[in-house]
């Protein structure tokens, strides 16, 4: 997969059994493909608020494709003995389309013809469409492998991805799992350091440490209505993006300062997803994602969280914080290669929970398994 902030392409390989009603994932490796100059253009040139055309389109779909072609390749020669039953292809997300809170659709390239054609392997890929079709956000697709590895307890606790944009799964001691968009983590950060410092990310957060958050910038950002906006919700590039952190700079004091501005942005992020737990009354947060990296992030989002709730990471389960969404996915395609929905309703907001995806087959694969498969209740890692 290639995320929000679409720096490479995200794999991980997995050979994954059930034992009645417990998955075990065992990892086999994982890496991160930076994007060749050009494809990284390619996904820059067509995320909004930017226009493009139906050409721009259909070359970067291809351009992704084969780059997730050459990724699956690498990690079926290094990671699994050179053939795989499946590959799965999140894709680069370019438009998730919300309009007063609803999902209408939601578009991820990088045609899978590609992949499967370079490995000729079965290829699973748009998995977000089904979920919206029946009527939910398409997103967040993460909570069901949290609610699978985070056991309840007898404290909610939650899981949360500091990618471009926060996500937050509370898994309560009983009662419907949550899961939705928080709102932007390293969106924002990254837009800002790009515009004011021409540098993609504030690595380990040194700049935001240097600066000062601007009290009335941080309320303007405060007041977005996203915020406030029932779960399910979710957003993306398509709200928090460039032109989105231009114009509430644009008459601030703060505009001069870049060390400013980005130390503002970082706690933005860190103060909505600590409002966010404590209003769900988690006693845990378990980070992965990117934004882990960021030690500032980290740091501020501590010191906002209430007294008692703590902070750790995912690497304690493990998997790594850079390969959680990539092992999650892995997940997703094997439910729905034995027919399982990947989705939580509750989580989403759809009307019924959908198996995800669409394959693209290749002359040898072999037709999914027709023996009775009932949802798995836990995931271990071995």
């Amino acid at each position: 997969m290639s995320g929000t902030s679409y720096d490479g392409i995200d794999v991980a390989s997995a050979d994954i059994d059930r034992d009645g009603d417990t998955l075990t994932l065992r990892p086999l490796g994982a890496f991160t493909l930076p994007h060749p100059d050009r494809v990284r253009d390619l996904v820059t040139s067509v995320l909004p608020p930017r226009s493009t055309t139906v050409a721009a389109i259909t070359e970067l779909d291809t351009a992704l494709g084969q780059a997730f072609a050459d990724a699956a390749k690498r990690a079926i020669a290094e990671h699994a003995d050179g053939q795989a039953d499946l590959i799965v292809s999140h894709g680069q997300t370019v438009f998730h389309w919300v309009e007063d809170g609803r999902a209408l659709g939601t578009l991820q390239l990088g045609q899978p013809a590609w992949i499967a054609e370079a490995t000729n392997t079965p290829v699973l890929s748009d998995l977000r469409s089904a979920d919206i079709a029946a009527g939910g956000q398409g997103a967040p697709l993460v909570p069901i492998f949290d609610a699978l590895l985070l056991p309840r307890t007898d404290e909610p606790r939650a899981a949360l991805n500091l990618g471009g944009i926060a996500n937050l799964t509370v898994i309560p001691p009983d009662g419907p799992i949550l899961g939705y968009d928080v709102g932007p983590a390293n969106a924002l950060i990254d837009a800002a350091s790009l515009a004011l410092l021409g540098d993609p990310f504030d690595r380990d957060g040194a700049v935001a440490a240097a600066g000062t958050v601007d009290a009335d910038l941080l309320r303007l950002l405060l007041s977005e209505p996203y915020y406030n906006r029932p779960a399910p919700k979710s957003t993306g590039k398509e709200l928090f993006n460039d032109a989105y952190l231009t114009a509430h700079i644009s008459t601030s004091p703060a505009a001069g300062r870049p060390a400013d501005v980005i130390a503002t942005v970082t706690e933005l992020a860190a103060v909505t997803i600590a409002r966010e737990s404590d209003q769900h009354d988690v006693s845990a947060l378990i980070a992965s994602g990117g934004g882990t990296h960021n030690s500032t992030l980290m740091a501020r989002l501590r010191h906002h969280l209430d007294e008692g709730r703590t902070l750790s990471t995912i690497d304690e389960f493990g998997i790594g914080v850079d390969e959680k969404e990539a092992y999650a996915f892995a997940v997703l395609g094997y439910l729905s290669w034995h027919g399982i929905p990947g989705v939580i309703e509750s989580v989403t907001g759809a009307d019924a929970a959908s198996v995800l995806g669409r394959l693209t087959m290749t002359p040898t694969t072999p037709r999914p398994p027709a023996e009775a498969f009932t949802p798995p209740s836990e995931l271990r890692i071995v």
